[in-house]
């Protein structure tokens, strides 16, 4: 009964910025869930730091007013105690985050052999896409340029200001290399749901590496500031099968 049940739950990811968002989109790639799982961390001992300076302000105001104490004696506030207590226990805390983000970001920074690399190239503005593991007889490689939809061509379902015509195809589970750059000026290629957030810089190319776990449509955009278009700068990665992807990429050629 139970798998009969499953056979009709349909998981819904929230794979696009929605309004009044608060928290991150859902994650698809190990990367995002390394990142929301530092933020929680952090976020965790910045709890505890809230409510002890929250604790000890409240209880010096309670203790220590002219009301409640006409007298204040020295060593109620000095000593060599409390000096050392202050002193280590935020160099403790910073070394309990220190250790997991200095971790993660030398993982970010691995590029795994991968099986697909796609070149991301930034103008004004608009993204061009290079994928320079095929070619065909002439030695062409599949090349397309991806701009914004315009909101008048918008069809049912498309989200405004982050749809474009040419979407960035890749394969689920596969690892897939990212090589940036620019022609003009600086931009910035990322998409929050993958964990993916690289500078694009005329005359220099970066690269950053990303394996997808789930089919999906995930959105990003330019971050950063480029010109007068620079909301105008979306990126849309659709990741599918490895059927649906060796039928795209054959379609062509």
């Amino acid at each position: 009964m139970l798998q009969y049940l499953l056979g009709f739950i349909q998981l819904v990811f929230n794979d696009a910025p929605h309004p009044w968002q608060i928290g991150f989109q859902d994650g698809a790639s190990p990367t995002f869930e390394g990142i929301a799982e530092l933020h929680d961390q952090i976020m965790f001992y910045l709890i505890l730091i809230l409510l002890g300076v929250g604790w000890m302000l409240t209880s010096t105001i309670r203790n220590f007013n002219s009301s409640h104490n006409q007298i204040v004696h020295k060593y109620h506030n000095h000593g060599t105690v409390i000096e050392l207590i202050w002193t280590i226990t935020p160099a403790l805390v910073l070394i309990a985050i220190a250790f997991p983000s200095f971790k993660l970001l030398y993982l970010m920074d691995e590029i795994v052999d991968p099986s697909i690399t796609i070149k991301a190239v930034g103008h004004q503005w608009f993204w061009s896409y290079e994928y320079s593991d095929y070619a065909d007889e002439f030695g062409e490689s599949i090349e397309f340029d991806s701009y914004m939809v315009p909101e008048t061509e918008l069809e049912k379902g498309d989200l405004r200001v982050l749809e474009v015509d040419n979407r960035v195809v890749v394969a689920v589970g596969f690892h897939i290399r990212f090589s940036v750059t620019a022609v003009d000026v600086m931009h910035s290629f990322g998409v929050p749901s993958l964990g993916i957030k690289m500078d694009s810089i005329p005359g220099r190319l970066n690269q950053t590496g990303v394996l997808i776990n789930r089919e999906g449509v995930f959105y990003g955009s330019c971050y950063e500031l480029c010109g007068i278009y620079h909301s105008a700068m979306p990126i849309v990665i659709q990741s599918v099968s490895l059927p649906h992807y060796l039928a795209w990429v054959s379609s062509h050629f």
